[in-house]
């Protein structure tokens, strides 16, 4: 007995099979390329060309960069050092040549001419015949020197610097001399804040004059009442004659007025003069290490 179809029940649709396997390779995911974790850094090679006309694929997996070494090694490596790494089959080895070998001469010979000799100053020769004479001499060295004397006491040293400082409100405290020039100290009393300290000097007895301000020192007297100022200017080589003379005045400016010290309208001065000195041996042996 056959039964036929049940009313409200659907025929079910024959499934092509060639539709489940587009879908099934659809569901599955392409296999990607992976580093094993024991294998280079080198990525792997790049896969076949297509057939058709689809753009070439390019490997995700990229090499990775190596850091560059620091710049002493790589110093080191570009001049051949001890620590630098040889190519194989290389064999490095230290060569000397010299220079004949290369076509120059083994010597340098130069030719002065008497013009050509250095200009020693005179106080270097005077200081090099000291040592000269020691090496020949067992006694005490005797000698005389040309330098720039002082024709004055130091002022700051009389009895009157105080009342002569109170009449002029400036005055010379003392003079130096040395082969940088000629430096003092001037004391001046505390009118105003504002103020400027000057030394005029002339190598030519005033026919010519310049100016070099004082720099401020400090304080001094009491409370305050008064100020030390300090100069200084250079002497030319010229002037280390016997009889030169220099000259200088001072000049000081405070509170739209002007006050001069020029030692009572004689000028301060110095003159180069011979000064002996007496130096004994001992001393003088040791004193070739500053000429070095």
């Amino acid at each position: 007995m056959s039964r036929g179809p049940v009313p409200g029940l659907r025929k079910p649709a024959p499934r092509s099979l060639s539709c489940l396997s587009d879908l099934e390779s659809r569901a599955t995911p392409e296999p990607r390329l992976c580093r094993p974790p024991g294998s280079s850094g080198h990525a792997p090679p790049p896969p076949p060309a297509p057939a058709g006309c689809d753009p070439r694929l390019r490997p995700i997996i990229l090499r990775r960069a190596r850091s560059l070494p620091s710049s002493p090694e790589r110093r080191q490596k570009a001049t051949g050092g001890p620590g630098a790494a040889c190519r194989p089959g290389c064999s490095r080895q230290l060569r000397v040549r010299f220079a004949d070998a290369l076509g120059l001469e083994l010597t340098q010979v130069k030719v002065f001419n008497a013009g050509d000799d250095p200009s020693v100053p005179l106080h270097v020769l005077s200081r090099l015949a000291i040592n000269s004479d020691l090496c020949c001499s067992s006694q005490d060295l005797e000698f005389t020197l040309q330098c720039l004397v002082p024709d004055f006491l130091p002022p700051i040293e009389a009895a009157d610097f105080s009342e002569r400082l109170g009449q002029q409100l400036v005055c010379l405290e003392r003079v130096t001399c040395s082969d940088l020039g000629i430096s003092g100290t001037v004391r001046v009393r505390n009118v105003a804040f504002e103020k400027q300290v000057a030394v005029r000097y002339t190598f030519s007895n005033w026919r010519s004059a310049h100016d070099a301000v004082a720099r401020w020192c400090g304080s001094a007297g009491a409370d305050g009442t008064e100020d030390v100022f300090a100069f200084g200017f250079p002497v030319p080589p010229f002037l280390l004659t016997l009889g030169s003379r220099v000259h200088f005045a001072l000049r000081y400016s405070v509170a739209g007025s002007e006050y001069w010290d020029n030692n009572r309208g004689q000028d301060y001065s110095l003159t180069c003069r011979s000064h002996a000195l007496h130096m004994p041996r001992g001393e003088c042996e040791e004193s070739w290490i500053h000429f070095i």
